[in-house]
């Protein structure tokens, strides 16, 4: 009767254990599986979003150089009109994540610093130059860098870099979205990433 008992006892323990290394392995199998999938999503998400704008506008410029101590003068002038393309981008590709399985976190440690590209396209009207004083390639070159400065002051002025930081947003609530509707957490460094809503004070 003992034997029996025991050949039962026995029996059960073998059961109970092969269904808890079965629900174990599935477990970790079902963790591997969604560790693969956040991974994957995340290297999707790794791309260039572009903002691109158009702006125009008018500069003149004029230069005087005096000759003889003053007695005579040598000018310069011209109308520039400039139509400019500008960008502000984000590459993705460096964002930098970290996936916990163990606390089954995902943690962005570093999101990258928006690039601003600027592409003039410089038409010189009305020039006038005197002999003794004419335009030099050193003249073209100063007149295009006071160009993209002045355009550069008024992009950064502009809606252009607002309208990029929300293609960021948008792109990072992807992240957000996969984890959460995973179970998993996300994490900007040591910030907990609770709603979407907190995604806009990562980089605003």
């Amino acid at each position: 009767m003992r034997n029996i008992f025991l050949g039962i006892v026995i029996a059960f323990v073998i059961v109970f254990g092969l269904r808890y290394c079965e629900n174990r392995k599935d477990n970790r199998e079902q963790l591997e599986a969604n560790t693969a999938l956040i991974q994957k999503e995340l290297k999707n998400v790794g791309k260039l979003i572009v903002t691109e704008g158009s702006y125009a506008q008018v500069f003149s410029y004029s230069d005087s150089k005096d000759l003889l101590y003053g007695m005579f003068d040598a000018r310069k002038k011209a109308l520039i009109v400039v139509n400019a393309k500008a960008s502000i981008a984000y590459d993705l590709s460096q964002v930098n994540t970290e996936v916990d399985e163990t606390t089954k976190t995902v943690t962005i440690t570093n999101i990258p610093e928006p690039e601003l590209s600027i592409n003039p396209n410089i038409q010189y009207y009305d020039v006038t130059q005197d002999y003794l004083n004419q335009f030099t390639a050193s003249d073209y070159n100063k007149i295009k860098s006071r160009i993209e400065k002045s355009l550069r002051k008024k992009i950064e002025a502009s809606e252009l870099r607002t309208n990029a930081e929300n293609r960021l947003i948008s792109e990072l609530q992807k992240i957000y979205i996969l984890t959460n509707s995973m179970g998993w957490t996300l994490k900007y460094n040591a910030t907990v990433v609770d709603n979407e809503a907190e995604l806009q004070k990562l980089k605003l």
